[in-house]
């Protein structure tokens, strides 16, 4: 590794990087938006949408895009975001919402890995993975 590299996860969306940025920090404490920057009428993109933008979510920073292209793929459930809830009430209320208007790839429900566990892909095709494991271990 040399001096100065980093490593950050970017989410491309398709003119609802904004949108799903706001939606995302709402759900969980200490995030929020630090930096947007814009298409232009200079820029290749819409106007107005995100050429790129840092959010933090529980802490930790992410990035985001609005592609300036249609692109012909989105997300894929094979990379998730995976959330330790501190009590299944946290489980059942992010999985409430980030499954409204999205889908439930697996029910919210005890298993034998987690007393409560959902896996959620939300309504900008990105998928979650819930868990309060309790007493027990994944």
């Amino acid at each position: 590794m040399t001096d100065g590299q980093q490593i950050a996860t970017m989410l491309m969306f398709s003119g609802r990087a904004e949108e799903a940025m706001t939606f995302y920090a709402g759900l969980f404490a200490d995030s929020g938006i630090d930096f947007v920057q814009r298409y232009g009428p200079d820029y290749p993109g819409p106007e107005g949408q995100v050429v790129h933008a840092r959010f933090r979510l529980a802490g930790p920073p992410y990035l985001a895009m609005d592609s300036a292209v249609e692109q012909p793929y989105g997300f894929n459930p094979a990379i998730s975001f995976f959330v330790t809830c501190a009590d299944a009430a946290e489980v059942d209320r992010l999985s409430g919402a980030l499954s409204q208007d999205g889908k439930v790839l697996m029910a919210l429900d005890a298993y034998p890995f987690a007393q409560r566990y959902a896996w959620v892909q939300d309504r900008f095709g990105v998928s979650w993975q819930l868990m309060f494991a309790g007493d027990r271990t994944a």
